[in-house]
């Protein structure tokens, strides 16, 4: 096994339309989370570097890692988002397979209104008013306001290209189409979508008007508290109006469930995990292959080149704790 490391952070603000009056005590959830899966198809003998994101404490959630396997993973931290990770060296076995597994207890809030209240590394802040590979900071996206008068008020100009983005797309994974790539020009041309498209709309409106967003990524946790599998991954956004804190957005499940609209700008529920922040993520130590697009699924090379996901075997599951 291998080991190395690193370090980093993240950033908020003050209430909006929902969430001007946040709760006293917004709810939470305690649950377990098993992060699991195999890497097949692998020459047997073959050594392969593997990264597997890892989530982290915060204002939103508290995370305790309970067992990791392969015994002997190193943690490590990459500095431009603070994002941690387990990576490790292995041999794959006579079968061509690596399993691994992480288990984590976690404790997510309920997000009402902004968080991180004191603001942020300024360095960090300046990184979510630039553009991302797939995200650009003008171009097709400021098409869907062309004309459009814009409110002075950051936070206003913000529920705007919430309102937007909204009313421009549906959800939707159709088929043969490049939709989960988090391309925001994309996304303006398809108007459909899943949750990276619609939130690579939002941050690239918010960033063309000088208001840092930022894009976190992990899992929605089936409402229904009990035990069960983990499907596919979640993302959601959050921007900074103000030098005071973040404020989150959850466009794409409000478009799947139109009731709770103004309750997604501004507020979060608490059936969910993030692991980690941003786009274009290099990993520590850095991987061979270029910069990841978005980092929630184990990342593995052989011999420097990627491993396809369609190897990587996932079985994610939840077990709610009382």
């Amino acid at each position: 096994m291998l080991l190395r490391v690193s370090c980093v952070v993240g950033l908020l603000l003050p209430p909006l339309a929902a969430a001007r009056e946040p709760a006293k005590e917004g709810k939470s959830r305690t649950f377990r989370l098993t992060y699991a899966g195999t890497i097949t198809g692998l020459e047997p003998g073959k050594v392969v570097s593997v990264w597997l994101p890892v989530p982290q404490s915060s204002e939103d959630q508290d995370v305790v890692i309970e067992k990791r396997f392969p015994q002997g993973v190193t943690e490590t931290r990459e500095p431009l988002y603070g994002n941690k990770m387990f990576y490790f060296e292995a041999r794959a076995r006579e079968d061509g397979t690596i399993p691994y597994e992480v288990v984590s207890r976690v404790t997510r809030r309920e997000v009402r209104g902004a968080t991180d209240m004191k603001g942020g590394n300024h360095e960090r802040v300046s990184r979510f008013l630039q553009p991302d590979e797939l995200v650009p900071v003008g171009g097709k996206p400021l098409e869907l306001i062309k004309g459009k008068k814009l409110p002075d008020d950051p936070m206003e100009k913000a529920k705007t290209f919430y309102e937007v983005v909204n009313n421009h797309m549906t959800y939707g994974k159709p088929e043969g189409k490049p939709w989960g790539r988090g391309d925001a020009e994309w996304a303006c041309d398809s108007k459909t979508g899943n949750c990276t498209d619609f939130h690579s709309v939002f941050i690239s409106l918010a960033r063309s008007h000088k208001i840092p967003a930022k894009f976190e990524i992990g899992f929605s946790i089936p409402e229904k508290r009990g035990k069960g599998e983990v499907a596919g991954y979640h993302c959601w956004a959050k921007f900074r109006p103000s030098d005071k804190g973040w404020v989150p957005v959850d466009i794409s499940e409000a478009n799947k469930v139109p009731k709770l609209k103004d309750y997604y700008f501004g507020n979060l529920t608490e059936d969910r995990v993030a692991l980690t922040t941003g786009r274009d993520i290099d990993l520590v130590p850095k991987q061979k292959g270029k910069a990841l697009n978005f980092f929630v699924f184990p990342y593995a090379e052989v011999d420097g080149k990627p491993v396809d996901q369609s190897k990587i075997k996932k079985a994610n599951a939840y077990e709610d704790v009382d």
